[in-house]
């Protein structure tokens, strides 16, 4: 029974908001020509919800209000012409008044309902701090992308950022301006990158990159540009930091995301050792190696 409902909603969503709206009111008037047909004695209050929760949950209030209208109408309508009397001819209307009303709430009640999942869903998926992906989160995406690299050979390039004397920052200038910082380095990123890239605070200073289909040139053009934008920026506000960076690129998919991370995080100590403040470029081999290592 959940899968098919759930098979049911994954198609819904994938409609944009208008066909939604459509097939909310096609309902409501299946639904009030089925109404008609059984005599205004069988209540179909419970069925004319229905049109009201799918258009409210997938097209929003402003949608779901107007399929309220038209349920509430339609099931109006479809009582007088099975024949329903009335004593005065005001009932009607008050009838129509109290189910509009009741449709508006359960309008108002599942789109408020949906803005906290969705709220709640973001939250669980987002660093509090900088706005970009957890370490969760970007695991999932980066098993998604090697999944990819397996089905259909393709490269893919990971970077390791680590923020160089962050600690100075919050000692000398205190944790709100290295929780300045880090929320600047994350605007910074994020619109350098395309919409199918990734970012993620890992932890403390340290960030991943995800460039899926980049080559190891395309990654160097991407990250020399980063690291200047990044320089300029530490500079403007007085930051007194740099970036280590370690790049590996892959055409072949490792067993684990977490290898990858791993891998990546290696090239970037490679810049540490060196003397800090540089990109590390290598290509990642399987067994968890890298080759032709080079630093810029």
């Amino acid at each position: 029974m959940i899968q098919p409902l759930g098979r049911i909603a994954e198609f819904v969503g994938r409609l944009s908001k208008t066909t939604v709206l459509l097939l909310g009111i096609a309902l409501a008037i299946g639904l009030g020509v089925i109404d008609n047909a059984t005599g205004f004695e069988i209540s179909f209050a419970l069925f004319y919800l229905l049109p009201v929760f799918l258009v409210a949950w997938f097209a929003g209030m402003a949608s779901g209000i107007t399929v309220s209208f038209a349920s509430a109408v339609t099931w109006q309508v479809a009582n007088i012409l099975a024949g329903e009397a009335f004593t005065s001819p005001f009932i009607p209307y008050w009838n129509s008044a109290t189910r509009l009303s009741f449709f508006l709430v359960v309008t108002i009640l599942v789109t408020k309902l949906k803005h906290a999942l969705e709220r709640e869903r973001a939250l669980s998926r987002t660093d509090y701090l900088t706005g970009a992906l957890n370490s969760r989160a970007f695991l999932e995406v980066l098993d998604l992308e090697l999944a990819r690299v397996r089905r259909s050979p393709r490269a893919l390039s990971l970077a390791y950022v680590d923020v160089d004397n962050f600690k100075a920052v919050n000692d000398q200038q205190g944790h709100t301006r290295g929780d300045e910082l880090l929320r600047a380095v994350a605007d910074i990123v994020l619109h350098s990158l395309r919409r199918l890239d990734s970012m993620a605070r890992l932890g403390g200073d340290e960030f991943a990159i995800l460039l899926p289909e980049t080559d190891r040139t395309g990654a160097e053009t991407v990250f020399a540009k980063l690291d200047e934008a990044l320089g300029r920026a530490m500079e403007l506000h007085g930051w007194p930091v740099t970036f280590s960076i370690g790049v590996v690129t892959c055409m072949e998919a490792p067993e684990t995301a977490d290898a990858l991370i791993t891998e990546a995080d290696n090239v970037m100590y490679r810049v540490k050792h060196g003397g800090k403040h540089g990109i590390c470029y290598a290509s990642f081999v399987r067994g968890g190696t890298s080759k032709d290592s080079a630093r810029a």
